[in-house]
């Protein structure tokens, strides 16, 4: 499926000037996944050089560095911090083969009592920089990636026991021959515009006085279009016409690809449904800035720059998000 977002001819006259253009987390990956030598990845891990990132749940293991953390180990000192539940190859840094190793929580939450070691969620990383830019889509596709095979060690059409091939992409079935692939699950994430009005919603495990898209997935015979009107329906009551996309994301939380639109709203009372959300509102263009800036008199504000939902609330404030008037 391929999309366009047309831009604005003209910028709003009174744009506000929101600084530089933040970096999309999770995004912009410099490994090379080499597909065609998935199958070579028991040799590969032969190799002296190779490199690897080590994930136990939702912890991800990194040396302690000057404020932060360096999350690229060499292999076989990854394989000596824990026993390993799968090694999967994520492919190749500048030539060398770079691993993924999953390990259990237990054995991450012991690591994190050690002084030598930062250990935390991969959230925190990302929000809080603690490891350079480069390392975070490795890290998101080892996180998803072995989050996915933690939930199909089982054959889904008979029920025995599967076992990891080609590096970690197919888990075979050994009884009925079955093979399996990872998956990403699709998620719409959206901006329903009105005017100069934007809808924002708030959940019930956001943080404190944060308002985001409305977001939900993508549910089987629907393309984008339809996921991004129903979700909006269904969470706050408003109709949508037309859709624009703006922009996607990986999102190993466990694993979703984010799909960024804009939406053009043609209805305009709120109806919220409380088992999604704690609330919903319309808020100015003005307002929105001020809260992208952290800078509104109420303190409300907006998604980190890492996520998806600061660009696609962003792009609108600054008029690049589809004329919608």
């Amino acid at each position: 499926m391929r999309f366009s977002l047309p831009l604005l001819e003209t910028r709003m006259p009174s744009r506000p000037d929101l600084g530089p253009k933040p970096h999309l987390g999770y995004t912009a990956s410099l490994i090379d996944r080499a597909a065609h030598r998935r199958g070579e990845a028991a040799a590969l891990a032969a190799d002296p050089r190779a490199g690897a990132y080590v994930v136990g749940g939702e912890m991800i293991v990194a040396r302690k560095r000057d404020g932060g953390g360096e999350p690229l180990f060499g292999l076989a000192e990854a394989q000596a911090l824990a026993p390993a539940r799968e090694c999967v190859l994520l492919g190749f840094g500048d030539g060398v083969p770079q691993f993924g190793l999953g390990i259990g929580k237990e054995a991450a939450e012991a690591l994190k009592a050690r002084d030598d070691f930062l250990v935390t969620d991969l959230r925190s990383i990302a929000v809080q920089g603690l490891v350079a830019p480069e390392h975070l889509p490795p890290l998101a596709e080892a996180k998803a990636l072995l989050a996915w095979h933690a939930r199909h060690r089982f054959c889904s059409n008979c029920g025995a026991l599967t076992n990891l091939t080609e590096g970690g992409w197919k888990r075979a079935c050994p009884a009925c021959k079955a093979e399996h692939f990872p998956r990403t699950d699709p998620v719409v994430i959206m901006l329903a515009v009105r005017g100069e009005r934007c809808l924002l919603g708030r959940s019930a495990r956001f943080a404190s006085a944060m308002w985001s898209c409305l977001a939900g997935f993508v549910e089987p015979g629907e393309n984008v279009e339809e996921a991004v009107r129903r979700e909006v329906h269904e969470e706050a009551g408003i109709t949508c016409g037309r859709v624009v996309y703006f922009a996607s994301q990986p999102w190993p939380f466990p694993m979703s690809l984010m799909i960024g639109c804009h939406a053009e709203a043609l209805t305009d009372d709120i109806k919220v449904d409380a088992a999604e959300l704690e609330g919903a509102r319309w808020f100015g263009r003005e307002e929105v800035a001020l809260m992208l800036l952290r800078r509104h008199p109420d303190g409300l504000g907006t998604p980190p720059p890492v996520a998806i939902a600061h660009h696609i609330i962003r792009a609108w404030v600054e008029g690049e998000a589809g004329d919608f008037g």
